[in-house]
C-alpha cells in the first residue's frame, strides 16, 4: 500500500536535525510529486501532540512563515532558539549557518 503524501512528507521533516531548518521547497523536492504549499498544507493538518519537527520547516527567505489567526509563529521562534538557531536583527536564520543540507 502506498503511503499518502502527507506521511511521506513528515519523514522528510523527521529527518532534519536539531539546529537545522529546510525550507517547503526543499522539502518538497526531497519527497517528491508535492509543491511546498502541500508542504504546508501537511504541516498545517499535523496533530497538536505530533512529533514531528515542524518548527525546522520556514520559508525561502529564512524567515517563520506567519500563520492567520493564531501565534504559532512565537512557539515556532521559541522552539528554533532552543535548539540553538539565532535569528538575525530582520527576524531571518541564516541558511549558511542553519540549512539542512540533507546529508
Amino acid at each position: 500500500m502506498k503511503k499518502s503524501i502527507y506521511l511521506q512528507i513528515y519523514e522528510t521533516i523527521n529527518r532534519i536535525p536539531a539546529g537545522k531548518v529546510s525550507t517547503y521547497g526543499q522539502i518538497a523536492r526531497l519527497t517528491g510529486n508535492c509543491t511546498p504549499r502541500m508542504v504546508g498544507y501537511a504541516l498545517h493538518a499535523l496533530p497538536g501532540d505530533s512529533d514531528v519537527p515542524w518548527q525546522r520547516v520556514i520559508n525561502s527567505r529564512g524567515e517563520i512563515s506567519l500563520r492567520s489567526g493564531n501565534d504559532g509563529h512565537s512557539l515556532q521562534r521559541k522552539l528554533l532558539e532552543n535548539e540553538g538557531i539565532i535569528f538575525d536583527s530582520n527576524n531571518r536564520i541564516d541558511f549558511r549557518l542553519f540549512g539542512w543540507k540533507n546529508d
